[in-house]
């Protein structure tokens, strides 16, 4: 039985819906993780740690696809909700061309500015070259990148989020054989690795592509012609502000702590930080995908004037994210050695200091996944201004301050510990939000 938005939604149902996103977010964060994986343990840690000093900045091109695939997203699903279907197909193509157009222009400067950026990072003379290698060979690919990341909201407000599932679902199988081809058995170093990346990013952007243009497809959306119009496109960028926010802020922090590491630990610590970064890509991927799942319920009811449902949304989400929170937190603790050991098992110093980070690290989830929530909670009900401020608060102005100040305080140990931190204001700041509005949008 197919579940529609304009359904009421139980706690199996929501898990039914909003599983194939959590799995697609997942899969999407395997990327950077297999090509960390076979990098440290095949190339060395030095082209390891140059993977993960470029990489925020890689991030930062792709997250444009995340702005439009939200914010359009949010859009959309609205126009849905008042039962404006045609109206929705022409800002639906709207949205992807004008991803084609920004995502060859963001790939054309990234390629010209990378060994600028990559020496602005910081990168040592040992590690500059590798960086500009799989930095220019990954940015090749950010338009398949960034419609990657716009198929994966639309594909839910089309109500396929099976199909998009199975788009990332064979992309990140593409990424993990060709990594194990190109780097383990080829030995081509990192330029496999960035293949792997670039290639599988194809498939995951093209696949739903070529469905979303046959015009007999079974979804409620499809492709058809359309011109930019500068009115949508500014609504849609602005709702999704916060999720190019997101990324271009926990990128620059990402750069702020390598620094810091630089200064404090050395090379040592740029590869420690990379390990606790990929599996919070895969940990955070949970809430994200979760979020980007109920996101076009959220905004289908809000359109729609449902009220009540969008009260059941928030109550059922809150819960859900709290005990995710909890069980993640448990989970990242008590694995720390061995998820550590799959990358830097290698290096005895190396393992015992990303080990004691990790346990530091993992009482961040806690309350992560209540601020992601937030944050698209506002995105889907077309308020991007607050959904901003959020997640422009939570991953740039408290990570940043408390990753700069905390260690002044107790030692590297602060650098571990900036995130949590920064997740505890986070938390206030939602909870403010979430009070102050809910007589306007009539969730509680």
């Amino acid at each position: 039985m197919n579940i529609q938005l304009s359904d009421h939604f139980t706690y199996k149902k929501l898990f039914r819906f909003t599983l194939p996103s959590i799995v697609m977010m997942i899969f999407t964060s395997i990327y950077s993780v297999v090509d960390g994986f076979f990098v440290s343990n095949f190339v060395g840690k030095t082209p390891f740690a140059a993977l993960n000093l470029i990489f925020p900045f890689v991030m930062i091109l792709g997250g444009t696809g995340f702005m439009i695939g939200t914010g359009g997203t949010a859009l959309v699903a609205k126009v849905l909700g008042e039962n404006q279907r045609e109206k929705a197909n022409r800002y639906f193509s709207m949205m992807v061309l004008l991803t084609v157009i920004l995502g060859v222009i963001l790939s054309i400067i990234g390629f010209l500015l990378l060994p600028s950026i990559a020496s602005l990072l910081g990168a040592t003379p040992e590690m500059l070259p590798h960086c500009v290698l799989y930095g220019r060979i990954v940015i090749s690919f950010t338009t398949a990148f960034m419609l990657q990341n716009v198929f994966q909201s639309f594909l839910i407000a089309a109500q396929k989020p099976k199909l998009g599932l199975a788009a990332t679902v064979a992309a990140g199988v593409t990424n993990m054989v060709l990594d194990a081809l190109f780097v383990g058995a080829f030995r081509w170093g990192i330029v496999g690795a960035a293949l792997a990346t670039g290639l599988s990013q194809c498939v995951g952007g093209v696949l739903p592509l070529i469905y979303f243009l046959r015009p007999n497809n079974s979804s409620l959306l499809r492709l058809t012609r359309t011109k930019l119009e500068v009115k949508p496109i500014l609504q849609a960028c602005t709702n999704g502000a916060s999720e190019l926010m997101s990324t271009i802020s926990g990128s620059l922090v990402g750069i702020v702590y390598n620094l810091q590491l630089l200064h404090y630990v050395g090379e040592n610590g740029v590869a420690a930080y990379g390990v606790l970064m990929y599996v919070q890509f895969i940990f955070i991927a949970i809430f994200i995908g979760y979020s980007i799942g109920c996101a076009p319920i959220v905004g289908y009811h809000y359109g729609a004037q449902n009220h009540a449902e969008l009260k059941n949304m928030l109550k059922k989400s809150v819960l859900l994210m709290g005990c995710s929170g909890v069980l993640l937190s448990v989970l990242a603790f008590l694995l720390a050695t061995p998820l550590a050991s799959i990358f830097v098992g290698y290096d005895k110093a190396l393992l015992a200091l990303t080990s004691h980070a990790f346990r530091l690290f993992s009482f961040s989830f806690l309350l992560a996944g209540f601020n992601i929530f937030a944050s698209s909670f506002f995105t889907a009900l077309n308020n991007g201004v607050i959904s901003a401020a959020i997640s422009f608060l939570r991953t740039l102005i408290f990570q940043m301050a408390s990753v700069l100040i905390l260690p002044l305080l107790i030692g590297v140990d602060g650098i571990w510990l900036a995130i949590t931190v920064a997740e505890l204001c986070a938390f206030v700041i939602s909870l403010i939000f979430l009070t102050i509005n809910r007589k306007k949008y009539r969730y509680i």
